[in-house]
Order: structure tokens, then sequence, then C-alpha cells
């Protein structure tokens, strides 16, 4: 895939005050797109949401979620070794599943477990809406941030299936490598800082409180009705 040298842009390590914050700051890095029809700004929920809120809000372009669910290692859940996302896609961390010694069987019940609250969120968060045609679109896919890069690959990975012109990956905060390993998935990756000591998503954000379901709806209701004016 075609791949420009100014996909990463990379500034000092700062911290954001919270997440719409960090979402204002990124938008200007997207302002190419703006104003066109063939652009969507999908968010991965929920951490996302507020982002991408603020950048398609920046763009005037329309926005929606694309589910991903995170496959934790028993006993360390915010440890990755995979991700499943809307459309069957699935992602798995073969190096950590084998280095850990988790069984087949224990990768299956994981995976179903978060397949079902995937299929919840999915019901809960599109509140009857039709997805949207993504095919021929161009995709911004927004996240808070990308640490081992599972569930945003997995994301990649199943939008493929859609057919879409281009997807951009586009975060405020990136651990170095996983931008690396998303610039052979993606079209563009777009990461406002990739710190050197990178020390997780969370580490960069003043506020890093969790994203509700009701303020899921609540931004995903005002971003539709900005839309239909």
């Amino acid at each position: 895939m075609a791949q420009s040298n100014a996909d990463i842009l990379q500034h000092g390590p700062r911290a954001f005050r919270d997440r719409r914050q960090a979402g204002r700051v990124l938008a200007p890095l997207l302002r190419q797109y703006a104003g066109r029809r063939d652009v969507v700004v999908l968010a991965l929920p929920r951490g996302g949401v507020p982002i991408a809120y603020e950048v398609a809000v920046a763009i005037g372009a329309p926005l929606d979620v694309f589910t991903v669910r995170k496959l934790g290692v028993p006993g360390h859940e915010e440890f990755a070794m995979g991700a499943i996302a809307s459309g069957g896609a699935s992602v798995l961390d073969e190096g950590v599943i084998e280095g850990l010694r988790i069984s087949h069987s224990e990768v299956v019940r994981i995976a179903e477990r978060e397949r079902q609250e995937l299929e919840r969120r999915e019901h809960l968060y599109r509140d009857h809406r039709p997805y949207p045609q993504l095919d021929g679109k161009i995709i911004i896919l927004v996240d808070d941030g990308i640490a081992t890069g599972a569930s945003m690959l997995a994301a990649v990975s199943a939008l493929r299936q859609k057919d879409p012109g281009k997807i951009i990956v586009a975060v405020p905060v990136a651990a170095v490598e996983s931008c690396a390993l998303l610039r052979k998935h993606a079209d563009e990756v777009i990461c406002y800082s990739t710190p050197e000591h990178f020390g997780g998503v969370g580490a960069w954000y003043q506020d890093f409180s969790q994203v509700t379901d009701g303020e899921v709806r609540a931004l995903l209701n005002q971003a539709s009705l900005r839309s239909a004016s």
C-alpha cells in the first residue's frame, strides 16, 4: 500500500487534559479530509468516541462506531493476546499465547465472552441506526491511543472486508513500534505523539476515566443530529 513519509507525525511527549481535548488537538492533522462527502469517521468504543466526535465535528464528517474487543491474558486482562472486531475478524498474538502457555480452550472461552460483549455493545450503541455504507469511502479510524495495536489491527482487518477506498488510523498517542506495525496494514497512520518511552495510553491523559455507555450514546446522537441538520 502506498505510504507517505508524513504518515506518522511525531511531537514531543505531553499529557492531554482529557479525551475531548485530545480530539481537538488531533483534528488539525486531518484537515485535508474536511468537507469531503466520501469521508466517514469511525470510533473504537468506548474510549475512542469522544476523540472521534471532535474530529468529526472539525472536518464536517459523519461519525459512527466500529466495535473491537481486546482478548486479555487470563489474570492480566490489561495485556492483550489478541482482539476481535465487528464482522467476525480476529487477531491473535501467537507469540504471547505460546509464551504464556495459554490453552486453546482458554482462548476460545475468552473470545466467546468478549464476542457476547461486542454484540451487546453493537446493539446498544447503534440504537437501530443502519450501518454506514463504507464501500469506496475514506475511513478515519480513531481511538484514544495505541499500545500493542491488537485492537486497531483487528478493526483494520475487518474494515478491509467492506471494500473501502482508504483506511486512515488516527490517534493522539501511540507506541512507536505499534505505529510501524499498523503502517503495514492501514493506508495512512497519523499519530499526534509517539513518545519513546510509552508506558501505556493512560499515562498521557490527566483524566483517563472510563467512558460510559451513556456517554457513547449521547455523543453518537449529537453527531447524528449534526449530520441531519
